[in-house]
This record gives C-alpha cells, sequence and structure tokens, in this order.
C-alpha cells in the first residue's frame, strides 16, 4: 500500500463548511491514521463502504483519449464533504480512505506524445503498473468485506476493480457497465478501452453486459465478438432512447437477471451521460436523472460489491457540477444499498 495517501482530518478541514444548526456529510464520516495493517483496521470498522480515489488519466492518454479524469476525486470530495448528514446519506457507514498516488506515473505521461507509436507503448505499460496498484487497494478492501465507492480515473481501472474483486471472493464476477463504449477492444497493451477484454480473457470476469452503448461508435468486429459469446450481452441506446424499439425499465430488468443472481461489479461511464465533461464527452446520451435511477436500481441487489464512477474529467468551470454528479451517484448507490 505504498501508494495509498489517506484522507485525514487537516484535508477534511479545507474543504468542509460547517453551518450552524446543519451536520454536514463530513462530520460524520470515518477516517483512519495509519496505512499499517490495513485488512485488520477496515475489517474491524463498523463501515459498510470504502470512498477512494484514483487521480490519472495514463491509460486515457493509452487509448487517445482526452487527459483531465486525474481530476475527477478531489471535485467530488469536495462537494460530498458538504452534503447533508441526515437519514438519506447514511454518512456514519461510509470511510473515506483516500487515493493512491499516481504522481511519478503522471510525471512520466508528461513526457509523452500521444501522436508517437512508441510513447503509446511506453503508457501502456505505465497503465499496466497502476493495474496493480488498484487490484491490490481493492481485493484488501473487498476481503474485509467492505463495498468499495472509486472515484476517477479512466475505465482501464475496471481491471484492476475486476481482478482484485474476483480474487478476494475467490471466484469470477459478473459486471453491468453503463458506458457508450464496450471497452472490449483487442488485447494491444494496457489502457481504458480494454479492461474488460483482460478481465474476461484472465478468467477474472464471468459475465458482462453493457448497457447503453453507442452504435456509431462500436465496430462491426465488436458486435460480432458481443454477439457469439452468451456470457457477454448488451443493449444500445438508440434502441432505447431514440427508435424507442426497446423500454429502458425493461431494460433494466433484462439486465439484472442476466448479471445479478451471483456477485457483480457497477461500473458507471460518464461518457454515457449527455453533456458531462468527460474523455470523450458527447452531446447525446441518458440524462443525469436516469444514470441516478440506474445506479439506484442495481445497488438494490445484495449482490453488488463495488462501483466505479469513471472517466468524468472536470475542468476549473465546471468542476463544481461534476463533483455534483459524483456525489449524486454515490449517495444513490448507498441509499439502493440501504433503504
Amino acid at each position: 500500500m505504498d501508494k495509498l495517501v489517506l484522507f485525514n482530518n487537516s484535508i477534511k478541514k479545507q474543504f468542509l463548511n460547517k453551518r450552524a444548526a446543519e451536520t454536514k456529510f463530513g462530520e460524520s464520516i470515518t477516517t483512519i491514521n495509519d496505512v499499517c495493517n490495513i485488512y485488520e483496521t477496515l475489517n474491524n470498522l463498523d463501515v459498510s463502504y470504502v470512498i477512494i480515489g484514483l487521480p490519472e488519466d495514463v491509460g486515457v492518454f493509452a487509448n487517445h483519449g482526452k487527459p483531465g479524469t486525474r481530476n475527477a476525486f478531489h471535485a467530488a470530495i469536495k462537494v460530498l464533504l458538504n452534503i447533508q448528514d441526515n437519514d438519506y446519506t447514511f454518512a456514519k457507514k461510509v470511510l473515506i480512505l483516500g487515493h493512491l498516488d499516481f504522481d511519478t506515473e503522471l510525471e512520466k505521461l508528461s513526457k509523452l506524445n500521444s501522436q508517437k507509436k512508441k510513447d503509446i507503448v511506453k503508457a501502456r505499460k505505465l497503465t499496466a503498473e497502476i493495474d496493480k496498484h488498484v487490484t491490490q487497494l481493492i481485493y484488501t478492501i473487498v476481503k474485509a468485506n467492505k463495498i468499495p465507492i472509486i472515484i476517477g480515473g479512466g475505465h482501464n481501472n475496471a481491471y484492476g476493480n475486476i481482478k482484485g474483486t474476483s480474487l478476494a471472493l475467490n471466484k469470477p464476477i459478473n459486471v453491468i457497465n453503463f458506458d457508450a463504449h464496450t471497452d472490449f477492444r483487442k488485447e494491444e497493451g494496457r489502457h481504458s478501452g480494454n479492461g474488460f477484454t483482460y478481465a474476461f480473457n484472465e478468467g477474472f470476469l464471468n459475465q458482462y453486459f453493457i448497457f447503453g452503448l453507442h452504435e456509431n461508435y462500436t465496430s462491426k468486429d465488436i458486435f460480432k465478438a458481443l454477439d457469439s459469446n452468451k456470457r457477454i450481452n448488451y443493449n444500445s441506446f438508440e434502441a432505447m432512447q431514440v427508435r424507442k424499439e426497446l423500454k429502458f425499465k425493461t431494460e433494466l430488468k433484462k439486465a439484472q437477471d442476466f448479471i445479478c443472481q451471483d456477485n457483480f461489479g457497477i461500473e458507471i461511464d460518464c461518457d454515457a451521460i449527455e453533456g458531462i465533461s468527460s474523455s470523450a464527452m458527447s452531446p447525446t446520451g441518458f440524462s443525469v436523472t436516469k444514470a441516478r435511477r440506474f445506479v439506484n436500481e442495481f445497488a438494490k441487489n445484495k449482490n453488488a460489491k463495488y462501483i466505479h464512477i469513471c472517466e468524468a474529467a472536470p475542468t476549473p468551470k465546471n468542476s463544481g457540477q461534476i463533483g455534483k454528479l459524483i456525489t449524486s451517484l454515490i449517495t444513490d448507490f448507498i441509499r439502493g444499498q440501504e433503504i
């Protein structure tokens, strides 16, 4: 856990805005002060959810995407700490653990040119190194019988989430991916577009459902790969929201039947939400409200083992709004589990 930077009270004080006659979420959450024996510490804590940040965009760069996903965790925490602690937010069940420090990898990334093939190869090797740290942390949290809430970074981190959870449970897991893209591209070195491919082919991912993929950005080869594998299922955004061939509620049930009978992870790619600043921002997509409904519906199932909210790329101008979006998805997940 050499890369784990703990979230502590001094950091909290920088962002927490107290008000008379109110109790803020950040006043009631749990923090820890020592990374020694972290498994035992987590295992003994009376919390259910462990929030961690992955401030990196190495995997996005390695996939020729737009950087900025390194900023999502910071944007989310600033907002999350200052929502209300009440009967609907369950702050006392939450530990904000901290984030993984990828400054070394980001410094190396800053010297690379995305137009050079050899630099893309270097970025993909860096992504594979990041995988190891994410896998270890997720493994530790799940092994301690807690539910990770993972914020930020590129969708490359789905691989570490899946592998770490699978190893902790000693069996493959299922995954539901709310995404405009399959992220099931070929194994060409690790990046944000093939985390599920690697997890699937290495035996950590069992059944995989992509919810709302965009038909314009899915190749014939990928459609062929999806259609030929009984352990993979999907629907498209256009079929639901444009042509109205499929109903959102019915498709939720279809995905739940495919995924939720066993342990599963929830992956939320902010690219799938209309107009959200992200690594592959789109003017068309699901509304924020539908994304929130999606999270809440899947969170109701007790087989849910983690949620990952990724690919958001906040800027100084919209950091507050992105923080509010991620905070809403976090609390929708917790409410789904608790209510």
